[in-house]
């Protein structure tokens, strides 16, 4: 007999999306972000917060995989879960949860598994705000310039301050909300999500703060945020320098890194090099455009960060960056740095090779490579290996870069 006590929360954790947009082979919750998949991280979040029923709501022909992922999860209180099938609607798919709720359940919690990053303090404030008569939003405040536009035509500003970013999960009465399913399966109506279900039926929802790393994985350039956020999460921490008394950290030293990117010619079109494109050179061949300079720096950044390598985060496996020219890597590398907490001090690079001249276009590289960065320094040298080795014989070209990084 089960020693749990019997919870009155509940939270329906829906996993039943395509994911047309992520476009990864499988419905978006089975996708891996690292060694385990969306969904798994979502529930991993889920049950680190206060004991509850949980639902997960999967795809057709995918209850045996949510199942697993659940079991795996949930430890010893497995017997909190259930897999029930989703509907060919979000909404759909959460009246299939509120179906499997346990009689003692008072206050429900409608969870994207694709806000798999979600913290579980999150998820414990979201419950203790719900009260008998409102529902709860996490939300961030909107904090880019908006305008409201008409086709090409911007016709005005849109004031931010009224605006809040909804995410999930969302708390609710439970009576209340099953009452505004109810109302909304006998209109026909379909909300884009359960807070506004929930007022369309004339119930109040107010919202509490949200927090940055539940944002929803909908997009291929998500899922490759969430990557990188996990994998920065589990870097060892920084270096620290004693202070005067010998032992105590005081703050946190810089790091360096070095980067190495070999290509050769045979590419098509002209040579992309140091972020410039160079007419009537012969291109180097690669996954993106074969730009050895910068693809080394982009190395250099991310072990300088201990956030892996350029293949893992821009290889054939991400084939967004196909055919992507130095800036698109760099300044999503940046992005990656400054979302694991460092700054960019300085990078340098010398590329080997007989062609092209590079002398005139130095500081045209140079700026160019620094703004992609978003302004940090960087220098660029170049020199020919007295025709020896392949670089010599007009084979290719290698590049060896070294970044420095701090703490922000």
């Amino acid at each position: 007999m089960s020693m749990l006590p019997v919870p009155h929360t509940a939270i329906i954790v829906v996993a039943a999306g395509s994911g047309t947009r992520l476009d990864a082979g499988a419905p978006k919750a089975f996708v891996g972000i690292d060694t385990h998949s969306i969904l798994r991280h979502a529930l991993d979040g889920v049950f680190a917060a206060g004991p509850a029923q949980v639902v997960v709501v999967a795809p057709p022909g995918f209850e045996g995989d949510a199942e697993a992922e659940l079991l795996a999860a949930a430890g010893d209180r497995a017997e909190l879960g259930r897999v029930v099938t989703g509907g060919d609607t979000r909404q759909q798919s959460v009246a299939a949860g509120l179906s499997a709720l346990w009689g003692d359940v008072r206050t429900v919690l409608v969870h994207d598994a694709a806000r798999a990053l979600t913290p579980p303090e999150t998820i414990d404030a979201v419950v203790a705000a719900v009260d008998g008569q409102t529902g709860v939003i996490p939300a961030l405040p909107v904090v880019d310039t908006l305008k409201r536009v008409d086709g090409e035509a911007v016709v005005g500003p849109v004031d931010r301050s009224e605006l809040a970013a909804a995410m999930t999960p969302q708390g609710f009465p439970r009576d209340l909300l099953e009452q505004a399913y109810a109302a909304a399966l006998s209109r026909g109506d379909e909300y884009t999500d359960d807070a506004a279900l929930f007022a369309a039926a004339g119930h109040a929802v107010r919202r509490i703060d949200g927090a940055p790393s539940g944002f929803k994985i909908t997009t291929p350039a998500d899922l490759d945020r969430a990557r990188h956020l996990l994998s920065s999460a589990a870097a060892p921490a920084f270096a620290t320098v004693p202070d005067a008394g010998g032992t105590a950290p005081t703050a946190s030293v810089p790091r360096v890194g070095i980067g190495t990117d070999v290509h050769a010619f045979g590419g098509e079109g002209d040579l992309w090099l140091a972020g410039l494109e160079w007419p009537g050179e012969p291109a180097l061949s690669g996954h993106s455009d074969g730009d050895a300079v910068a693809h080394a720096i982009v190395d250099a950044l991310l072990g300088a960060a201990g956030l892996g390598d350029i293949g893992q985060h821009f290889g054939t496996a991400h084939p967004e960056y196909a055919g992507a020219h130095a800036a698109v890597f760099l300044a999503r590398t940046a992005e990656l740095l400054a979302q694991a907490g460092f700054a960019i001090g300085n990078v340098s690079a010398q590329f080997q090779g007989n062609r092209p001249r590079f002398s005139a276009r130095r500081a045209e590289a140079q700026q160019v490579l620094s703004e992609a960065l978003g302004g940090a320094p960087v220098s660029i040298t170049a020199t020919t290996t007295d025709g020896l080795g392949f670089t010599g014989r007009g084979e290719g070209i290698a590049v060896t870069a070294i970044a420095m990084i701090v703490p922000r």
